[in-house]
């Protein structure tokens, strides 16, 4: 996909011209500039046919080009919200109508700065332009909008060069997170790793095989693996952008697929669990982005993976483990898996004396009840921290929410026969007490939680990945690259 940004309205160049407005105002601003007679005298013509947020109107008056008049509403109920539900909406009748090109205006959003708009815009449009055909040998869609043109006032080619390059990532953590778990098995998703540094030349990868990890002493990781007859891999994403300074971390966690083990999940829509690694393909999609962006900072990725399913030789509960930190575990439910395979990751942070650690996992059914499919849930006991984690929130609309991580929630993972358990007993404070259960590895680092479960794919018949939180991520780094 192409994506420019345009100071006029220009139709010559375009098969349709979409123009959101809210006011008089904003009409006369475009009318302005524009150098088109005809266009000028169309626009002037029919926006007031509409009154009503949400009217739209088709028109082919014009020579080169039609027009998809949309009316937004009150500039005053004009939110982020809005503005991506109502470009949703107009993709969606752009690939209706197989437009190939498009130039979009819409209104100005006062609490957002030009650049932020254009972000938001651009990630909106092309998170309608993806498509997962790989599989597909009848009935295969196409996407027929090639370029996208946007008009946004004293928006900047650094934003614009900012939001391809998330794009871009956010399609890459798409993709990888969409394969069934047949096509992306922990082996696969380091050849994919590799694939990345192959592209870049500030990438570089390391990958562990089993032995390796049985010499460094990653006993967690392990244990979830036992029960798969394909091989785990611990994978080691290095992109170096600043010298020798000490870097970030981001940890992923890269379940495969996951059948809960021993304490197996109820079948139905267990196809989703293939998304059990969305944590690691988000790793591996944000560090392309900083890659294209050539953020001038250093970033580790790590990303332990591997599938979680019951046989003869699966972890079961009641068994102890050994993680990579020495502390034992008790495990009491296989289906929560993903902390362990995190907490040997956490451990191998230390090595690299980061700067700060942000792990991402797909990690509990909880925070769903918590938050729902809005708003990722995040946990950190670094106050600085969490603000600069909602201020990327913010700027990027994608939404997360910090919950407690209180010390007085530990008590529930005490076991009576090692140094921990890997759950609770009951389900109160699920979320929370899996952060816990981490925050136990984490203690010689900064370090927060980001619990995806609820935002990195849609679930149901049309079940799709989102890609979050890459956007939220692409932008934190840049911001702490920026400072």
């Amino acid at each position: 996909m192409e994506y420019q940004l345009t100071q006029t309205l220009n139709p010559l160049n375009h098969d349709c011209i979409v123009i959101g407005y809210s006011d008089d105002k904003q009409i006369q601003e475009l009318l302005n500039p524009c150098e088109d007679e005809a266009l000028r005298t169309l626009i002037t013509h029919h926006y007031k046919k509409l009154t009503d947020r949400g009217d739209w109107l088709w028109n082919t008056e014009l020579k080169h080009a039609a027009v998809l008049f949309y009316h937004c509403g009150p500039l005053a109920e004009y939110t982020p919200e809005s503005l991506q539900q109502q470009l949703t909406e107009i993709t969606t009748l752009l690939l209706k109508q197989k437009i190939e090109s498009a130039q979009i205006t819409m209104p100005h959003l006062n609490n957002l700065t030009p650049d932020t708009q254009l972000r938001q815009m651009l990630l909106t449009v092309d998170a309608q332009c993806y498509l997962f055909n790989d599989f597909k040998t009848m009935n295969k869609k196409s996407i027929s909008l090639k370029k996208i043109h946007f008009h946004v006032h004293n928006a900047s080619k650094k934003a614009l060069h900012l939001a391809r390059a998330t794009a871009q990532g956010i399609r890459l953590t798409r993709w990888l997170s969409d394969l069934p778990a047949n096509h992306c098995t922990p082996s696969i998703l380091a050849e994919e790793a590799t694939k990345l540094a192959d592209e870049h030349a500030n990438i570089q990868v390391i990958t562990f095989g089993p032995e390796t990890m049985k010499d460094l002493g990653m006993g967690a990781l392990l244990a979830v693996a036992q029960g798969s007859s394909q091989p785990p891999r611990f994978i080691e994403v290095n992109y170096q952008g600043h010298g020798k300074s000490a870097p970030i971390v981001l940890i992923g966690k890269g379940i495969t697929f996951d059948s809960g083990g021993i304490s197996l999940k109820p079948p139905a829509m267990m196809e989703e669990m293939k998304y059990d690694m969305a944590g690691a393909a988000s790793v591996l999609g944000t560090i392309k982005a900083c890659a294209l962006l050539k953020l001038p900072l250093n970033i580790v990725g790590l990303i332990p993976t591997t599938e979680n399913l019951p046989s003869g030789s699966a972890i079961k509960p009641g068994d102890v483990i050994k993680s990579l930190s020495g502390q034992t575990i008790e495990i009491v439910n296989t289906d929560a898996e993903g902390r362990l395979i995190l907490a040997d990751a956490l451990t191998y942070a230390e090595r690299f004396n980061p700067k700060l650690v942000l792990d991402m996992a797909t990690l509990t059914g909880a925070v769903i009840i918590a938050l729902g499919h809005i708003a990722t849930g995040f946990m950190t006991q670094d106050e600085e921290l969490a603000a600069w984690i909602s201020k990327a929130a913010t700027e990027t609309n994608d939404k997360a929410w910090r919950l407690p991580l209180e010390d007085a929630y530990q008590e529930g993972l005490e076991s009576p026969v090692a140094d921990m358990l890997n759950s609770t007993a009951d389900r109160t404070a699920g979320s929370v007490t899996a952060a816990c259960f981490l925050s136990r590895f984490a203690k010689k680092m900064r370090w927060a939680h980001l619990d995806i479960a609820g935002t990195a794919w849609v679930s149901g018949k049309n079940r799709q990945a989102t890609g979050r939180p890459v956007p939220l991520l692409v932008e934190f780094l840049q911001s702490l690259a920026s400072r």
